[in-house]
């Protein structure tokens, strides 16, 4: 490994975890302006069912973000079919997770390195033999993010749930133990500590029964998109054609007329105009030709765009940090800048999306320029 290669890694050790604390507040800061019950309706802010045995009863209550409701009380003991009657649908497709008193597990608060922040989990189950008088595998674990400590460091707390007292708590719920989708904590506070302490086989994934209408109804919503769009563009056409026949028409009517030759100059006027402006700057087909030779593989333009002097692109490529020096070797246009900042797209194909700006050149500079440039490439070429 170079040395700027672990400069690199160890610069984006540092970065990571902080854009990701920062993009988690900027979330927690947008969704905090919507009220809960909306939040939780529209799917942004998380949402599950807590299940807590106290006595002769089972506390069901719904959780949304911070805030907790209960729904429903049934007697105990009760079996988990019990629910199809006490709660509507929507509550019955919710993650349900049990409850569990602060003093049936372990807590131990550590420090750990920033770098560390993607696999706690993972650097966590090496702790247990040192942190607690069990093993990793006597032992179901979690681990809850306690905040930044600063110097690069964080604390986070440990949370074990010995296997023996597990294996017991199955045994005293009965069918609710494959019901569940993982079990939780209460804190002193009686607050949840939202980890999840029940071990993955054992966990019940909750579907969505209505998840193939929803699906059916956003393809049917993109079908009537399109066709949409296709009837709206049918109907340009049709104006179109309408507005071309129209001037047509009137163009014969004003061959006819006394001012034909007034028309006329006023028609070499504007050519000669158009022909001027023409020469201010290449054609379309001419700037289309050079981004094509000069983009790299694997570049995309979602947008182009001309406006006097200026051309704009916007688009996606896995090489856009060498887009300016690559396009500024181009003979049509000169002065190549980055727009902003480049951003990540988010997919698999690791591309960035860009935006860069450039003033184009007057066809007859750009057209000398190209040939001055062609001619160099050849007597290049026939150099011995």
């Amino acid at each position: 490994m170079t040395a700027w290669q672990q400069g690199f890694r160890q610069v984006t050790a540092q970065v990571a975890p902080r854009a990701s604390h920062f993009l988690h507040w900027w979330r927690t800061s947008l969704l905090a302006w919507l009220p809960a019950r909306w939040q939780w309706a529209l799917g942004w802010a998380p949402a599950r069912l807590l299940l807590r045995q106290q006595d002769d009863q089972l506390h069901l209550e719904r959780e949304i973000g911070t805030q907790r409701l209960a729904v429903a009380t049934l007697p105990w003991p009760c079996q988990a079919a019990a629910l199809a009657t006490a709660l509507p649908p929507r509550l019955q497709r919710l993650p349900r997770y049990w409850l569990l008193d602060g003093g049936q597990v372990l807590r131990r608060t550590l420090r750990v390195p920033a770098a560390a922040a993607g696999r706690l989990l993972d650097v966590m189950g090496f702790e247990i033999d040192r942190q607690t008088p069990f093993t990793a595998d006597q032992v179901s674990h979690d681990v809850r993010l306690l905040g930044d400590a600063g110097a690069g460091q964080l604390d986070v707390e440990l949370v074990v749930l010995p296997r023996v007292r597990l294996e017991q708590w199955q045994q005293d719920v009965g069918s609710w133990a494959d019901a569940v989708s993982g079990i939780d904590v209460m804190d002193r506070a009686g607050e949840p500590l939202k980890v999840n302490l029940l071990p993955p086989p054992l966990r019940r994934h909750m579907r969505n029964p209505q998840l193939r209408l929803e699906l059916l109804l956003a393809v049917a919503a993109l079908v009537m998109l399109l066709l949409a769009g296709s009837q709206l563009l049918h109907n340009r056409e049709q104006a179109a054609d309408t507005l071309r026949a129209e001037v047509e028409r009137s163009a014969r009517n004003a061959r006819g007329v006394a001012d034909e030759r007034a028309r006329l100059q006023a028609l070499v006027d504007g050519a000669r105009f158009l022909d001027q402006e023409r020469d201010k700057r290449p054609t379309m087909l001419a700037v289309w030709n050079e981004l094509s030779r000069k983009l790299p593989d694997g570049s995309f333009l979602e947008k182009i765009g001309v406006e006097n002097q200026q051309l704009q692109l916007i688009g996606l490529s896995r090489e856009a940090n060498q887009l300016v020096p690559l396009l500024q070797q181009s003979a049509l246009w000169q002065r190549v800048n980055l727009t902003g900042v480049l951003q990540a797209d988010g997919t698999a194909g690791g591309r960035d999306r860009f935006t860069l700006t450039a003033e184009l050149r007057a066809s007859a500079n750009a057209a000398a320029a190209m040939a001055k440039k062609g001619a160099a490439d050849a007597g290049a070429n026939d150099a011995p």
